[in-house]
């Protein structure tokens, strides 16, 4: 009776995958409780966003592709009225209008678009299956623009460039020519300067920090430069966990959230990260076994889309704290702290794991 009821239970759950999440969520608490000074509230804070996050991704994984589809267009423009009355009546923080206050508590409408955008690009190029056209890729080029240039006004040039992202992947998927993306490059690179003018003076002093953190030290460089001597004092097999000098120190800011993979490194040292890149690769390449195996356009764009954005946060994350890309605000996935991003995740994951036990299903 118990072991029916679990199986019915756990029927859309897609044990491989779940097991790879598993792994990552301890991972996640064993960095934190260190990072924290070995806070157990910052830890019980973070089971309870776990414990929210893989509800959401039970729901989620319970509802099939077909009815996910169906709301594809509603989430989209949703996401697009919260974004405008975000730019209209926003809640300002630390310079940036990015929180829309609905009464009972705050909500971050351009996390809703990580999934909505997908979706959305998903199911226009599924309503026009085999018609890979010109035309359908400009109309799907402007519906992931309007977006991207709400959240870019906000500003959050992270959170835009990731989703920019997440809508470039279904494009690629769908067919987009070698052809055109050789010539988009090449025009972004000529329109460079005028992307250079357009950005908040704290954002051009972050890229000029990537070539030389060394120039402002003590302000706009200290993350960059905190993070690289933590990585690079863990060595091969680290200093331990507790035993990181920059950590338990203080010396390493946002050592919770964005840079959390500097404190993975400095305790666990270059053998800890192979493991995680390890078992972050399974998390991918498992990822694109469901997209490759989905049995509808919709199904494949998104499932190759949300596991591919995967990669961009972890990707985004690590080269932002190792000091080979810009510091943009991006959290490590699935180790970082954090409720909205766990949920966001957990509910990517959910719709992977839809895709692939309703196939299975359906195939029965």
């Amino acid at each position: 009776m118990i072991s029916k009821l679990l199986q019915h239970l756990f029927k859309h759950i897609d044990a491989f995958l779940m097991a790879c999440l598993f792994f990552a969520l301890l991972t996640s608490l064993f960095v934190l409780y260190s990072a924290s000074g070995q806070s157990l509230d910052r830890i019980y804070a973070q089971a309870v966003n776990m414990a929210v996050a893989l509800s959401v991704l039970w729901v989620v994984a319970n509802i099939s592709p077909q009815k996910l589809e169906r709301v594809a267009l509603v989430l989209y423009v949703l996401g697009v009225l919260l974004l405008i009355a975000v730019a209209l009546f926003g809640s300002i923080s630390h310079g940036a209008r990015r929180w829309l206050n609905i009464g009972f508590t705050q909500i971050q409408p351009s996390e809703l678009m990580r999934i909505a955008m997908p979706m959305m690009l998903a199911w226009f190029f599924a309503t026009r299956e085999g018609k890979p056209s010109a035309t359908n890729f400009i109309v799907a080029g402007l519906l992931l623009a309007i977006p991207v240039a709400l959240i870019m006004k906000q500003p959050d040039l992270g959170t835009s460039l990731l989703i920019a992202s997440s809508g470039f992947y279904v494009l690629f998927l769908a067919g987009l020519s070698w052809k055109f993306l050789l010539g988009a490059t090449v025009s972004l690179l000529g329109f460079m300067p005028i992307f250079w003018s357009m950005l908040h003076d704290y954002q051009r002093k972050r890229i000029e920090i990537l070539f030389d953190p060394t120039q402002d030290p003590l302000g706009a460089g200290y993350h960059t430069i905190q993070a690289i001597i933590a990585i690079g004092s863990g060595g091969a097999t680290g200093k331990g966990w507790l035993n990181g000098t920059q950590t338990q120190l203080d010396f390493l800011p946002e050592r919770t959230t964005d840079f959390i993979f500097a404190v993975f490194s400095e305790e666990f040292g270059f053998l800890g990260n192979m493991l995680l890149l390890t078992l972050f690769s399974v998390i991918i390449m498992r990822g694109l076994m469901i997209a490759s195996q989905a049995q509808s356009t919709f199904s494949r764009l998104l499932a190759g889309s949300i596991t591919l954005n995967f990669f961009s946060y972890a990707f985004v994350n690590m080269g932002m704290v190792s000091g080979i890309l810009p510091v943009v605000g991006v959290p490590l996935p699935l180790i970082s702290y954090g409720g909205t991003s766990m949920v966001t995740l957990c509910l990517g994951f959910g719709i992977l794991m839809s895709i692939h036990t309703h196939k299975n299903l359906v195939a029965n």
